[in-house]
């Protein structure tokens, strides 16, 4: 019997009994769904292929190298010894110290039991040691090309994160206590609660991270009053309700992106930058991007860039007769707001954008960071497949993928949660948000792969070429803001950097913290993360940190002075506030509008869609 659990009764058996036919049961059911559901596809072949050419390389290179061989194995042999002591010793009812610990924030072995019951810390000392040895060596292995060593150490940690103890029953004591209390049916609700994430996943497994049931875009998520007051196949444009008296004369104009959905940037009222930037005095205007199918497989990038920026642009004209605009940009949506901005430089109409800011943008790709290893030629041709025969991607496989990036936290502690444990996730709007995803279109989506992350052609001079037009974002003279984040690992901010050294146009580069998106996501009233500023601009992002000061609070009031101060958002030029319909183009419904609703099932015919959408 394992420590810290009592010996059941005989009712306790009776009733266990019962329900484990029962899982038994549902069990048997969910294995052949889910075996009707892997259908073999040239993208997930292809990562199985990576996979497999990763693991010989760092075997070959440890053949090479047998000193580090034996090193392995004798550290292995060291740390089994000590690890056995130490049982032995607590055996004797003596105190023992665990030799190794979890990490700072691996929220994994949180319960005490894994430090104060023999059993489980012993368990959890054996996997903890395995895992270092597993990091150190791959870390140490050589004649390794380094982007197939960092694909080794990504697949290394997914197999060992992938056997923590703490992701199977037998061997987690809260999941154990729960299935003591409640004679198993937790397990019979966790399963049940597997089948309902694998019939909302494409490839992989999408786990439920939040109650969805407690979240509704337009009611209490995406609330900043407003209308969308233009709309194209692509894109609708909300212009928000004005909340002062007097404006600024150049309209914003906000180019998100379309990996996700907007409302990120107006999940609610307390942390909405929407909001911030209406109260600051600006004409905000917001492209919501469609949600595509396979009807709209053969949008280009040019496409995106005509029917979404270009076209926004022409609509702000008609609702507030201005010819130019302040853009503000963010990750993917950034990508495209650049091209746009070189694309208008290039045919001689770079003065329509008076400003542009990028967020968490890459343009640079020759360092996309671990987000890299999904992107060599034999996966991209793999997507490329899928997608020829789809016409899309799915949007809930791309999200797997990223939740892969910090699969601890983004996966296995749902796992844990919703299967082992069978609870119900809690309420988070930030997580509603990142499960409520968006397709891709074939034609736009292997292109951006190919042109940026494999071939890095943005920053070649002339390197791309859209509607006819070749672009070089050297001739950008638009002044930028760019704003990056310490932890980002989607956007790695010394990558973004580079970015900021291409236009010919007064740059102002800042990095702020935490990640990709709170790092973003960060109002002044928090003052949370604080951000560094440097008004040089060194060769290298090394040396621009090395000069940099730090300040405290929100990069928000420091972007606004930067609009303010260099005439951008001029306050000696108001103008009476616009609200939505009073120029040439009509209310066409409230915000936040059709688009942004229409889910992924929902797209593919999966769901029938809602009388709103």
């Amino acid at each position: 019997m394992q420590p810290g659990v009592q010996a059941p009764t005989q009712a306790d058996l009776e009733a266990w009994n019962s329900q484990l036919k029962n899982i038994g049961e549902e069990y048997r059911a969910l294995m052949g769904d889910l075996l009707e559901r892997m259908v073999p596809n040239e993208a997930a072949d292809s990562i199985q292929e990576d996979i497999q050419e990763s693991f010989r390389a760092g075997a070959e290179s440890l053949m090479r190298n047998p000193a580090l061989l034996w090193q392995t194995q004798a550290r292995l042999l060291q740390d089994q010894f000590a690890l056995w002591q130490s049982g032995m010793q607590a055996m004797t009812s003596e105190a023992v110290e665990p030799l190794v610990l979890p990490n700072k924030g691996d929220r994994r072995f949180k319960d005490e039991a894994w430090t104060t019951d023999p059993y489980y810390m012993a368990i959890m000392q054996q996997y903890l040691l395995f895992s270092r040895l597993v990091d150190e060596l791959v870390e140490k292995l050589d004649g390794i090309d380094e982007n197939q060593k960092r694909n080794l150490a990504f697949y290394a940690r997914q197999m060992v994160n992938a056997m923590s103890p703490t992701n199977f029953a037998s061997t987690n004591p809260e999941v154990m206590r729960k299935t003591a209390e409640t004679g198993g049916q937790n397990l019979v609700e966790g399963l049940a609660r597997l089948r309902e994430d694998l019939a909302n996943s494409a490839e992989g497994l999408n786990v439920t991270m939040t109650d969805k049931s407690a979240f509704e875009v337009g009611r209490n998520i995406a609330v900043t009053p407003g209308a969308v007051v233009y709309e194209n196949e692509l894109i609708q444009l909300i212009q928000y309700a004005p909340t002062t008296e007097q404006v600024y004369k150049t309209p914003l104009l906000i180019v998100p992106p379309w990996i996700n959905k907007y409302y990120i940037l107006d999940l609610r009222e307390d942390n909405s930058l929407v909001k911030w930037l209406v109260g600051q005095g600006h004409t905000v205007f917001l492209i919501s991007w469609r949600n595509p199918g396979p009807e709209q497989r053969d949008l280009t990038w040019a496409d995106y860039m005509q029917l979404g920026p270009i076209a926004a642009m022409g609509a702000i004209e008609q609702a507030t007769g201005e010819k130019s605009v302040n853009l503000m940009s963010y990750c993917v949506g950034g990508t495209l707001a650049a091209s746009t901005v070189a694309y208008l430089t290039s045919t001689r109409r770079g003065r329509k954008v008076k400003s542009v800011t990028y967020m968490t943008t890459l343009q640079d790709f020759r360092d996309p960071g671990e987000i890299g290893v999904f992107l060599r030629e034999p996966i991209v041709q793999g997507l490329e497949a899928k997608m020829e025969q789809d016409g899309y991607l799915d949007g809930r496989a791309m999200a797997f993928s990223f939740n892969l990036l910090r699969e601890n936290d983004l996966f296995w502690s749902f796992y844990i949660n919703n299967y082992l444990k069978g609870d119900v996730p809690a309420p988070f709007d930030l997580l509603y948000w990142n499960t409520d995803g968006t397709n891709l279109p074939a034609g736009t989506h292997g292109w951006y792969l190919r042109n940026m992350y494999l071939e890095n052609r943005l920053v070649e001079p002339d390197g791309i070429e859209l509607d006819g037009v070749k672009i070089d974002l050297r001739k950008v003279s638009t002044p930028s803001y760019f704003i990056s984040t310490r932890e980002d690992h989607i956007a790695k901010w010394n990558s973004t950097y580079y970015g900021a050294l291409l236009p010919k146009g007064p740059v102002t580069f800042v990095l702020g913290g935490s990640g990709h998106i709170a790092g973003i996501v960060n109002p002044p009233e928090r003052n949370k993360y604080g951000y560094w500023t440097n008004d040089e601009l060194p060769d290298t992002a090394e040396q621009w940190l090395e000069g940099a000061q730090q300040q405290e609070g929100s990069w928000w009031p420091h972007w606004q002075e930067w609009m303010t101060a260099n005439g951008y958002a001029d306050p000696e030029k108001l103008v009476p506030a616009r609200h939505p319909g009073q120029g040439e183009l009509d209310i066409l419904e409230p915000a936040p509008g059709r688009y942004v609703k229409m889910t992924i099932p929902e797209v593919l015919g999966e769901l029938p869609a809602s009388p709103e959408s």
